[in-house]
């Protein structure tokens, strides 16, 4: 009785002194982690049979046809295609390629919006060893041609209605690219073979044998990072399985279940968690080609959709619709997505009825995945206070002036404290398929995401580059980007990116773009600040060069013309009193104009354009 009075008092002094403060976190916080353990458990368990087994993701998909032959797999406006006619078209599509040439290890491009073809697609090249490599639709120029050369694609798939971007670019590209149009035959300005006609000639069965692994590269996917041009993302089987499988027992998902996939299938939100419910455990995907505010919830209740996918802007852009029948007769339970601003997550919620918003963290070529599967308003996830050794992610102080880690005295990162803001980071475990860091295509830009001596000396950790907050039990918030990068429209722009193609349409004059906050809108919105001592810019031929050059949600919404730029002691562009400014026209003197979405023209940012921003008159 003695030693347990006396555990009972150390107990009482360890409560009284501060301890009871843990006590609460775990008392607290104990079911949920137990839940997310378990189901961490169970996707270690799944991933791990898939390697002994070898089951890749072709091999997964056609245990999944077998289950589930004859059921719908792809609904596409008035299209259905069961899993059959999609198995069988990735072997025509395998036959095919394999005929023409292409072996294990081969990359191939797609270059296409949305539809029935995309999956069956890179599944058929998988079932051959050729890894795909999946292209942003709205590219051009440059950035179109540095993603298709920095695949080392052989050949190219696209669209008919992507011609025009293509044709400007091809004379760029390697001369001995294939080029094959997906939906009809090339023309005389874009020639291509045409793979609709061509694999109808080509048998419906598994081609010849493959010896994957489920450490294979399965398709790129592409992804700006922190600074510069999209760099290639290397999506192996094993990703892509715990990826997919990570979102269906976090947040509920069932093969039973039709979800509505509007999100650009080249991401990873629309092209590995949304694609993957349907390719390893059966469920339907309803595509639409690109995402539409007023047709969002008409397209749910034509498919009879009960789960679907988001990013932030599309909460938004769909409370600004009006009302409609059709958000109160849908069948959607659940919409799972990332962005979502904690403003405007209740509102979203009681408007259109949807039980759970399953909110998510997850870098695509990263480690730090985390998941908020409990409605919890604002969090984009959670770690474990208790334990948080199983699941070894946790914020690094920053220096905001430099954003530089901070480290102690021994070399070590500080770490930051509940309430304190700091860089994600995720511990990369050797042989952990969970914890491992897959990387790039461009074996320096992976080195560059990996820091050293994170937890302790000698360890390695992936950088994420984004600033978050954890609350005392544990749960994240999103803050900021560190480096160069803002996001705008749900898509991640690179300011290095925008201001090089600035610096070609002025005659290389020096040019500083940054994010700057519009009221009303989430992300940041593009701002150029550009040099041009002499007023010798033309704002039109500008912005025609940008609109030329550009994807839309990577053109600047403001221009500002100073006279000069200042620069850091290490001549680099400075942008910290620039972004402080922003289009503030009572602070800033400097001609400044605006992207007018009704034109599409640069105009005069006035006075009473500003008031009519800030009063959210003007919709950017």
């Amino acid at each position: 009785m003695s030693i347990w009075t006396a555990l009972a008092a150390l107990f009482a002094i360890y409560l009284v002194t501060g301890g009871w403060k843990f006590m609460k976190v775990v008392i607290i916080t104990l079911p949920r982690d137990l839940q997310g353990l378990k189901i961490l458990l169970t996707i270690m368990w799944r991933v791990r049979r898939n390697i002994t087994q070898s089951r890749t993701v072709t091999r997964i998909f056609a245990e999944t046809v077998q289950k589930y032959p004859n059921k719908a797999m792809i609904l596409y406006k008035d299209e259905m295609w069961t899993f059959t006619q999609a198995y069988q078209y990735s072997n025509r599509v395998a036959n095919f390629l394999h005929e023409e040439g292409f072996r294990k290890g081969d990359v191939v491009a797609i270059f296409t919006e949305n539809c029935p073809e995309y999956v069956p697609l890179w599944l058929g090249m998988s079932k051959i060893g050729v890894v795909a490599a999946l292209i942003n639709f709205n590219l051009k120029d440059m950035p179109l041609i540095h993603c298709i050369q920095a695949s080392r694609a052989k050949a190219l798939i696209f669209a008919s209605n992507l011609s025009d971007a293509l044709k400007t670019v091809r004379p760029q590209l390697p001369s001995h690219t294939v080029y094959y149009c997906l939906d009809q035959a090339g023309s005389s300005d874009c020639p291509a073979v045409n793979l609709a006609q061509r694999i109808t000639q080509y048998p419906d069965y598994e081609p010849p044998a493959l010896d994957g692994k489920c450490s294979d590269p399965l398709f790129y996917v592409y992804t700006s990072g922190t600074t510069g041009l999209p760099k290639a993302a290397v999506i192996s089987n094993i990703r892509y399985c715990y990826m997919a499988y990570g979102v269906e027992l976090f947040f509920g998902l069932r093969p039973q279940d039709v979800n509505y996939i509007s999100l650009p299938l080249y991401h990873t939100a629309g092209g590995i968690l949304g694609t993957g419910q349907a390719v390893l455990r059966g469920s339907t995907i309803a595509l639409r080609n690109k995402f539409s505010a007023s047709q969002f919830w008409t397209d749910s209740v034509k498919y009879n959709a009960t789960c679907a996918q988001y990013i932030g802007e599309i909460c938004r852009y769909l409370l600004a619709q009006p009302p409609r029948p059709e958000e109160q007769q849908h069948l959607v339970r659940v919409m799972f997505g990332n962005g979502i601003k904690p403003q405007i997550w209740p509102q979203f919620q009681q408007r259109f009825g949807v039980k759970l918003i399953g909110e998510f963290y997850g870098a695509t070529e990263g480690n730090c995945n985390i998941v908020n599967f409990e409605n919890k308003v604002g969090a984009v996830g959670f770690t474990t206070r208790i334990a948080p050794f199983l699941y070894p992610i946790t914020l690094v102080k920053v220096d905001p002036s430099t954003n530089n880690i901070v480290r102690d005295s021994s070399g070590v990162c500080v770490l930051a404290k509940p309430g304190e803001p700091g860089e994600l980071v995720g511990k990369i475990v050797k042989g952990n398929p969970v914890r491992e860091f897959d990387g790039y295509l461009d074996s320096k830009a992976s080195s560059k995401k990996i820091i050293t001596d994170v937890f302790r000396k000698g360890d390695q950790a992936f950088s994420t580059g984004d600033i978050l907050v954890m609350d005392d039990y544990g749960y994240m918030y999103f803050r900021d980007r560190t480096g160069d990068t803002f996001r705008w429209r749900g898509e991640n722009v690179s300011t290095n990116e925008v201001e090089a193609v600035i610096s070609n349409a002025i005659g290389l004059n020096d040019a500083v773009v940054y994010g700057v906050e519009v009221p009303g809108n989430e992300g940041k919105a593009g701002m150029a600040a550009i040099v041009d001592e002499k007023g010798e810019v033309d704002v039109n031929k500008l912005g025609a060069s940008l609109a030329r050059s550009l994807p839309p949600y990577a053109r600047p919404l403001f221009v500002r013309f100073i006279p000069v730029a200042d620069t850091t002691g290490t001549f680099k562009l400075s942008k910290t009193k620039l972004r402080d400014e922003g289009f503030d026209v009572q602070h800033v003197r400097d001609p400044m104009f605006f992207l007018n979405p009704k034109t599409k023209l640069y105009e005069p940012l006035t006075d009473t354009v500003f008031r009519d921003i800030q009063a959210m008159s003007i919709r950017l």
